[in-house]
């Protein structure tokens, strides 16, 4: 069928990550493929809709609102782990270059910057991210709660953490900001700045 999504490798996945496990990393990359399998599921049954099916969409309730809804659901599950996967099997530090000036220029410092993404990790369900806002130009933190509700239209995300519990439970229990901690020290800040240099003009 058209449209059908494979998961993706990623070297962050064949390293010794700083405090995040191999296992840890292996329950999450089924997670992924889960998405992956239900996205392609899902676009299998949206093809198979008979003219009645789109006749009868609701608001309320439709198969073709439920299939759009969980559409959406397992884009962001399989999109949002690619972008985090890929920033994981770094080494940390600072970011460089046109990414650190945006962000001392957005935030006052990166100090300032680093301290209000942590504080926006603490306080995301699902997900936080440092995003290029295309139309005002600028970087701001925000949280998406679900793996479908980052959406701010013509922004991108150029830098994602996951802070679902899957995550970090097996590793670190309650104590997500040890969690966070270590997403840090391991950032790929090459693959941030490589993204925020695509999209910044």
């Amino acid at each position: 069928m058209a449209n059908q999504i494979t998961a993706k490798q990623f070297a962050s996945f064949q390293k010794d990550l700083d405090g995040i496990s191999k296992r840890t990393m292996e329950e999450h990359y089924k997670l992924y493929q889960g998405y992956v399998n239900k996205y392609n599921e899902i676009m299998n049954k949206i093809q198979a809709l008979t003219p009645d099916d789109y006749k009868a969409a609701n608001p309320t309730y439709s198969l073709i609102r439920e299939l759009k809804v969980e559409l959406a659901r397992a884009v962001g599950g399989v999109k949002n782990h690619e972008l985090y996967f890929n920033h994981l099997g770094g080494k940390g530090g600072k970011p460089s270059g046109a990414l650190l000036t945006q962000i001392e220029t957005d935030f006052g410092s990166y100090d300032k910057w680093l301290s209000d993404f942590k504080a926006t990790g603490m306080g995301a369900r699902g997900w936080a991210w440092l995003a290029w806002d295309r139309d005002w130009s600028y970087l701001f933190n925000m949280i998406g709660d679900e793996q479908y509700s980052f959406p701010v239209w013509n922004a991108v995300p150029v830098l994602a953490m996951d802070c679902f519990e899957h995550a970090f439970f097996i590793d670190f229990g309650a104590a997500k900001a040890a969690y966070i901690d270590k997403v840090f020290a391991n950032l790929d800040w090459a693959d941030v700045e490589k993204r925020f240099q695509a999209w910044r003009t």
